[in-house]
């Protein structure tokens, strides 16, 4: 998965960061909000890790910019604070759970684990049902079709992810454009051969298209 940590204390952010790409994920780190607002702007993400005490914006405020743009990824808040308020306006404004400092590295990987099963409605063994006999593991990138493995290379990866992330709703080749490629120059012509490709290992189906609209995966519900 990829992952945003914003956290303004040293040791955490590299102890969090170290662990996590050991296990696996790619995390981009932040150490003030305002730096991981941009990336959350600009970029695409499984899980949002934030600290609610951070320099230039803090992490109330970037939740709720977060929400006001209508980003529905995940977050989870860590915190030294013991303030049960602070952590209740957290909620109040969107997140999705909460760890208080000191934790375990392996907690937290729990936590986002039962997270994204249930942000992205996957089942015991964290697959994703989508169209008829096609099922995604979302945080490993295990794709199979009628019970054999297809093989994606990482960008489309990164599509079936965001789509999934927008199921059952149209998203714009601008959209691909700008939190897939984060804006980078890439004509649209080149997307649709991205888009192409997907289709030829998984079906044609599988992504719908509607002019004027874009593309989109259905999620069929668990």
């Amino acid at each position: 998965m990829k992952i945003l940590l914003a956290e303004d204390d040293y040791i955490y952010n590299e102890s969090i960061k170290d662990y996590l790409e050991l296990t696996g994920h790619k995390v981009d780190a932040f150490f003030d909000g305002e730096s991981a607002l941009d990336a959350i702007m600009s970029r695409e993400y499984q899980v949002l890790l934030i600290d609610i005490k951070m320099p230039k914006l803090s992490g109330h405020k970037l939740i709720q910019y977060t929400k006001d743009a209508d980003i529905k990824t995940p977050i989870i808040i860590i915190t030294s604070l013991i303030d049960i308020d602070s952590i209740a306006v957290g909620y109040q404004l969107g997140c999705n759970d909460y760890l208080k400092k000191p934790f375990e590295l392996k907690e937290l990987e729990l936590r986002m684990h039962e997270l994204v099963k249930k942000s992205y409605q996957t089942d015991n063994c964290g697959q994703i049902k989508l169209c008829e006999g096609v099922v995604f593991n979302f945080e490993s990138g295990i794709f199979k079709k009628d019970g054999t493995n297809i093989e994606l290379t990482s960008k489309e990866l990164d599509i079936i992810r965001f789509l999934i992330q927008r199921k059952n709703t149209f998203c714009s080749i601008e959209a691909l454009r700008e939190f897939v490629w984060e804006n980078k120059d890439i004509s649209y012509s080149d997307i649709r051969m991205y888009i192409r490709k997907i289709r030829v290992k998984a079906g044609k189906d599988f992504i719908k298209t509607s002019r004027g609209l874009g593309y989109k995966i259905d999620v069929i519900s668990q």
